[in-house]
């Protein structure tokens, strides 16, 4: 079993199935501590042709072994038979409902963590607490609840019967299992650290190829198999490594267990054999005291067992719990409350920003007005500072009160979901998932109806390349969308925020890989269909926002200055040595 803070609720939800496997699981031990009685009737009457049953002579006959020992034997193995099956369905039953809670509130958490988290922590990292971890918890959880009850009830009842028949045989078979347990105890400690270095391998090992397969076509364009391969290698060896340390003190465990079960038979052989030559016990009895040692060899393999489990779960549950425990940095204020409406207005106030890892403000002093309904263009270098602008905007990102305000209210007073329902974003990585083309443009809506999902792609101006697809647009895309251009996976994302027809919407640098003819009829679509709505595009060249309403060039974090593009030749030098530049490699192409 395992306890902490994150698990510790889940045994009251799931307290019915394990008080019934409880039930379930003495029933069995009782019955199977009957049967060593039964070897002593079989043994005794065979050789004496009489047995003694409570003070009374009773003849041992066809009539006795069918009474005393066929017929409670059938009951006894049918007791064992149903009552196994209902600790298994109650115990494991148990552990896989609260593993799949535990996951599931893992993944409830994981979508609330800002992107300050994703950026440290990587994929292949959190995919192991997914799977691997949470699997052996699952595993303490219902194995390790069952060893555990096992361990108290059939063992401390098979003691209570050893120590009515003979006391100081019973205490000499119990000497060796007190150094077993100490050693075991000792040993998981041992484990519990190893254990926790065979899952960082085994996560370092996920991550590694999660990377690797993502970015498969850069290592083929850069011929760096060989070298990608040497670098799993060093992973994998270094898995394997670990790997074989915990097998073998998990093995040296083994060892010790068998060892001192083997050592307390011999006592049990030789001291119980004195006994019987001395007519202290006969040889039913000894039997029937091997037999109640034999029930006692699985609940002491099973604590042994249990220390290891529990050392791997602990390990596992620590894993799982730094991930619960993660701070939820970007929340709603407690008296935040949610927006009705937004007409899109958006509006600065002297804004200064820093990244939680960052060693400079990534934006400085930054004061500008978005009216509503107004087209504007962001520009300037990469690294400017344009991005973490919008990310502001969409609350991925702490910011400070008072300097934030959509419609006229302060970002930070209102809640975020609430706020980001009045927003569709395309991110500069155009993310799509392995689904139907349909369902990644109408992934943010529920009305997925096919004439809303194509009339967005024609505004996005990608509807001609689906239709040349045999399946066009039930056309499943591969991984991330590696089975589209650049362009058209640039084109379907902002299908997708088209389909949600938000009063503000946000174009992160999503024109770069189109042609200049296809970027001007995208524009123009949406100039005409978004009239009145608010729309922010992040560009690199000057052509693609010369004809927004108002242009904002930001360089080093700062607005250099706001304007019409002409305003912005005439004004800002920057900007007009920018524009003179562009101009140039165009004419030159």
């Amino acid at each position: 079993m395992l306890f902490g803070k994150h698990i510790n609720r889940y045994y009251l939800k799931y307290l019915y199935m394990f008080l019934f496997g409880l039930v379930a699981l003495v029933t069995v031990d009782y019955a199977q501590l009957e049967i060593p009685r039964l070897y002593n009737y079989l043994i005794n009457g065979v050789n004496e042709g009489v047995v003694e049953i409570d003070g009374v002579m009773v003849a041992f006959d066809f009539d006795f072994v069918l009474k005393r020992i066929c017929q409670p034997m059938m009951w006894i193995i049918c007791a064992m038979i149903i009552g196994r099956f209902l600790w298994r369905i109650c115990f494991f039953g148990a552990g896989i409902k609260i593993e799949t809670d535990l996951r599931l509130k893992m993944f409830d958490h994981c979508k609330n963590l800002s992107q300050t988290y994703y950026q440290v922590n990587k994929v292949g990292n959190l995919m192991s607490l997914f799977t691997n971890d949470i699997d052996t918890v699952q595993e303490c959880l219902g194995w390790g609840t069952m060893m555990l009850a096992d361990a108290l009830f059939l063992g401390g009842l098979a003691i209570v019967k050893m120590w009515t028949m003979n006391g100081m045989l019973t205490l000499f078979a119990l000497i060796p299992m007190a150094f077993l347990l100490a050693v075991s105890l000792i040993v998981g400690k041992y484990m519990t650290m190893k254990w926790d270095v065979r899952q960082q391998a085994f996560s370092d090992l996920s991550d590694f190829s999660q990377e690797s397969f993502s970015g498969i076509a850069v290592i083929k364009a850069f011929v760096k198999e060989c070298k990608e391969l040497w670098a799993f290698k060093k992973l994998n060896d270094k898995n394997e490594t670990a790997n074989v340390d915990y097998t073998k003190i998990s093995t040296l465990l083994r060892i010790f267990v068998t060892l001192f079960v083997e050592s307390v038979i011999c006592i049990i052989l030789g001291y119980g054999g004195y006994l019987v030559y001395k007519d202290v016990l006969n040889a039913g009895q000894l039997m029937e005291f091997i037999g109640y040692f034999n029930s006692i060899v699985w609940p002491v393999m099973a604590v042994s067992e249990l220390i290891e489990m529990t050392s791997r779960g602990k390990a596992s549950l620590n894993r799982i719990g730094e991930l619960l425990e993660a701070k939820q940095d970007v929340r709603d204020k407690a008296d935040a409350k949610p927006i009705e409406s937004v007409a899109g207005k958006i509006e600065f106030r002297d804004l200064s920003f820093r990244h939680a890892t960052g060693e400079f403000d990534a934006l400085k002093n930054v004061s500008f007005t978005i009216e509503a309904g107004e087209n504007v263009g962001l520009i300037g270098k990469t690294g400017a500072g344009k991005t973490t602008l919008v990310d502001l905007i969409l609350r991925n990102y702490n910011v400070a009160d008072g300097c934030l305000f959509v419609d006229g209210q302060d970002v930070n007073d209102v809640t975020i979901s609430s706020l980001r329902n009045y927003i569709a974003y395309v991110p500069q990585d155009n993310f799509l998932f392995s689904d139907t083309i349909a369902n990644n443009i109408a992934f943010a809506v529920d009305d997925k109806s096919p004439e809303g999902v194509r009339r967005s792609a024609e505004l996005a101006a990608v509807s001609d390349n689906i239709e040349e697809f045999a399946d066009k647009y039930d056309t499943l895309l591969g991984e991330r969308g590696v089975t589209v251009s650049g362009g058209q996976k640039q084109r379907i994302s902002i299908a997708r925020a088209l389909m949600v027809d938000a009063p503000i919407l946000i174009l992160d640098d999503s024109l770069s890989a189109v042609d200049t003819k296809t970027e001007r009829t995208l524009l123009d679509n949406l100039r005409a269909e978004r009239a009145g709505k608010t729309t922010i595009l992040i560009a690199h060249r000057i052509s693609t926002v010369e004809q927004m309403d108002k242009v904002i060039f930001i360089d080093d974090g700062q607005v250099v200055a706001a304007g019409s593009h002409q305003e912005l030749l005439n004004s800002c030098s920057a900007y007009k040595t920018m524009a003179e530049l562009q101009k140039l490699e165009e004419e030159k192409d």
